[in-house]
């Protein structure tokens, strides 16, 4: 809810899942007497913070949250150790369907793919010292919503985490609101001469409304000639949506380079490059870039179909393009006329680890 709507009032009753309070049931928070808390709640009892995180063994499936009947999630906090950030995967259901809609490394969920810290200060994403995962996506259901952390590391991982949402009888839910959904992809490394899939497949109607990249660089030189493209409902071998550039899509220009700065980080409510790793002279050898642009001003409607997808472009002699073999992954953010559709197979720990992060 923004603007005039946030004065309306409404016929919804908010909730809020929590270690403490795994259910959401009115009432049932601070109840908890066991916990990762209860050592040093040991002198003050009842109510005082016994259960503030969960404790995810290597290999373990835990869930996060289970709720029934009609709402939407409206705020989403986790926060872990950095270390797990490519490792724990999420995932989210809707109104009972076997497959996620979200499927997606945490780390990447937010707009924090590389396993390092950056301050995001967007409308939809918010990163904070040091580590605090906001998201602010709405999602809708009907039916019911199951959310889920799976550690495909091989140490346990400690986790907190806050789920709000609202819920409301299941009449009072428009029936033309979409079912969100997120999908990763990595190409490491992209094939020359080949594109980055950010989104394949999908068939139905809805609307795109989100990208982050994780862009690690394996020449010299620019890199982000490429452009973005959409290709909409019966489009076959040209898009209908074509950007101009990279780093145009993401909201910069001139190849994010400030004069004396360099690239140059930058965070604003629906885009932004808020993380530039360079080379330390040692292990960390090549650039890494994070980018997101939130399409929520302007959302790319789709009626049956959709794929998005980017170049990889440099430059080399005579003024002539490069394609690129680099470290990409994506991450899509959309709303679907369905709870599933179809989706990528998630890598394996192996192939979702960043190199160089492995403390």
């Amino acid at each position: 809810m923004f603007g005039t709507d946030l004065s309306r009032l409404r016929d919804v009753r908010s909730r809020a899942i929590t270690p403490e309070n795994p259910d959401g049931r009115p009432g049932g928070g601070a109840r908890a007497t066991e916990g990762t808390g209860a050592h040093a709640a040991r002198d003050l009892g009842l109510g005082w913070k016994v259960s503030p995180s969960v404790d995810v063994p290597a290999g373990a499936t835990h869930p996060v949250a289970r709720i029934e009947g009609s709402g939407r999630i409206t705020h989403l906090w986790v926060t872990t150790h950095r270390s797990h950030w490519r490792r724990l995967v999420l995932r989210m259901h809707w109104d009972g369907s076997d497959e996620p809609a979200v499927e997606v490394p945490l780390g990447d969920f937010f707009a924090s793919g590389w396993g390092r810290f950056a301050q995001v200060s967007s409308a939809m994403v918010a990163v904070n010292p040091h580590g605090g995962f906001n998201s602010y996506w709405t999602m809708p259901f009907r039916t019911g919503a199951v959310i889920t952390l799976e550690n495909l590391g091989d140490q346990q991982a400690t986790v907190y985490y806050q789920v709000d949402y609202e819920v409301e009888d299941a009449d009072r839910t428009p029936a033309e609101h979409g079912y969100f959904h997120a999908q990763y992809r990595r190409s490491d490394p992209l094939v020359a001469g080949e594109v980055h899939p950010i989104l394949a497949g999908i068939a139905g109607r809805g609307h795109y409304v989100g990208t982050y990249l994780a862009w690690g660089v394996n020449s010299p030189g620019w890199w982000g000639e490429g452009e973005v493209k959409f290709y909409l409902d019966d489009d076959t071998d040209f898009p209908t949506v074509c950007g101009t550039g990279t780093e145009d899509y993401f909201g910069g220009a001139w190849n994010f380079d400030v004069p004396g700065r360099g690239y140059t980080e930058f965070s604003t409510p629906y885009l932004g490059l808020p993380q530039v790793l360079r080379p330390d002279g040692l292990y960390h050898s090549q650039q890494r870039f994070g980018m997101y642009r939130w399409h929520v001003p302007d959302p790319v409607h789709f009626a049956t179909a959709l794929d998005v997808e980017v170049q990889a472009l440099g430059w080399q002699s005579g003024g002539r393009y490069l394609p690129l073999h680099d470290d990409i992954a994506s991450t899509a953010f959309f709303y679907l006329d369905a709870p599933s559709t179809s989706r990528p197979e998630l890598p394996d720990v192996d192939r979702l680890q960043v190199l160089g992060n492995l403390d």
